[in-house]
This record gives C-alpha cells, structure tokens and sequence, in this order.
C-alpha cells in the first residue's frame, strides 16, 4: 500500500492537470506557430513558465486504484498486476481466468 500523501500528491496534480490542460494547450500552439512574431512567441513561453509545475500532465504518475502501488500498472484497468491477480483469483473481473500448470 502506498502512502497516503503520495496518492493525495497524485490526485492533485491530476486536478491541476485537467483545470490548467486548455490554456497550457493554446499557449504551445502559440510557442509552435512560427508563422507568429518571435516576441509573442516568447511571451508565450514566459506565460507558460508561469503556469505550476504541477499542473503538466507529464508529472501525473499511474498508480492503482485500489493500492496506490505506481509500478506493475495495467493501463487498460488502472490496476497493479497484484490487485489484478488477487482480484482475479477470486473471480471479481469478468473474462479472466488465472493461469495455472
């Protein structure tokens, strides 16, 4: 189980990260534009330092749902590979069988 203010920690940046998406999405198409003059290029990027750091989606880190655990993710799921085997084992996902030999 992770620690609670690491998923906490995550859970905010996942909310900067949608409330600031649209504006830091027009302020690099500005920054890409070439067509543009290179100071509103450049006020741009001063814009866009400005915005937390936090509020990149880059920053966002996968963790499961259940434990927090932020290796061994399943995107598809958003689970770990131990909450999928668990859960799995005692047949709560439909469609998935534990292998055993």
């Amino acid at each position: 189980m992770a620690k609670k203010s690491m998923i906490e920690k995550n859970e905010m940046r996942r909310r900067l990260a949608k409330k600031f998406a649209g504006k830091r999405q027009r302020l690099r198409a500005i920054v890409k534009n070439r067509k543009l003059p290179i100071e509103d290029r450049f006020a741009a990027v001063l814009k866009l330092a400005q915005l937390p750091r936090n509020s990149a989606k880059e920053r966002v880190r996968n963790r499961c749902e259940i434990t927090g655990r932020p290796r061994g993710y399943y995107g598809k799921m958003r689970l770990s590979r131990i909450a999928i085997r668990e859960l799995g084992s005692s047949g709560q996902i439909p469609g998935l069988v534990k292998s055993s030999w």
